[in-house]
């Protein structure tokens, strides 16, 4: 009895350990374990980060299997396709290490679907969404205003003058300098002949005044 028992508790304990086991071996399974980014041009292979909008962009596997061979296509997502329509495709043999990068790739303005399918996988393919935007970067900026053309004359450009002053136009359209200059001059005849008969008048009168004197 005691044999029986022992043998059944050995066994109980293999099964056990053979079923916790078995997802273990199965997650590691060769060829399921990597993992691909999308990177822009800008950045390095070996940071293991994935950036989902880009403009110039490379895919980057890591862990993968050593030596292990890829082939990859990336379709046309909607809203920018019917998410069947390939656009970009290639395949990679990835390092010793599986690693690898593909050369840098562009795509017009829109969004993207990778599908990243390799050599003995056990699942589905490694996939990644991502948008590609180029307008902004590409973009020169508006210059922030117009020049204001200069006032000084160029060579050889002759200069109006310009009215002001005693010159600006009088406002019933004549030269208003003739006006004033007439205008003094008249002033300046009146008095004099005013004067001139004041003196003549006060002559005339010491004149009288002298004859009377002498009767």
């Amino acid at each position: 009895m005691r044999t029986l028992a022992s043998t059944c508790a050995v066994t109980a304990a293999a099964a056990a350990s053979l079923l916790f086991a078995a997802p273990a071996a199965l997650a590691d399974a060769p060829g399921d374990n990597g993992t691909v980014k999308i990177h822009d041009a800008t950045t390095g292979e070996e940071l293991m980060k994935n950036e989902p909008h880009v403009c110039t962009f490379y895919l980057d596997a890591f862990k993968f299997d050593s030596t292990q061979k890829a082939e990859w296509r990336i379709v046309a997502w909607k809203p920018t396709g019917d998410n069947k329509t390939e656009v970009a495709s290639g395949a990679i043999t990835l390092d010793d290490e599986g690693h690898g990068r593909t050369e840098d790739l562009n795509l017009a303005d829109g969004h993207y679907k990778l599908f990243w399918n390799f050599e003995g996988e056990n699942g589905a393919a490694k996939h990644k969404v991502f948008w590609t935007d180029c307008e902004d970067s590409t973009e020169s900026p508006e210059p922030s205003g117009s020049a204001t053309p200069s006032d000084s004359p160029k060579p050889g450009e002759s200069v109006e003058p310009t009215a002001s002053g005693s010159n600006a136009p009088a406002p019933n359209g004549g030269d208003g300098g003739s006006d004033l200059a007439e205008t003094g001059a008249t002033v300046g005849i009146t008095s004099a002949a005013g004067l001139a008969l004041v003196g003549a008048g006060a002559y005339l009168v010491m004149r009288r005044r002298s004859a009377a004197g002498q009767h």
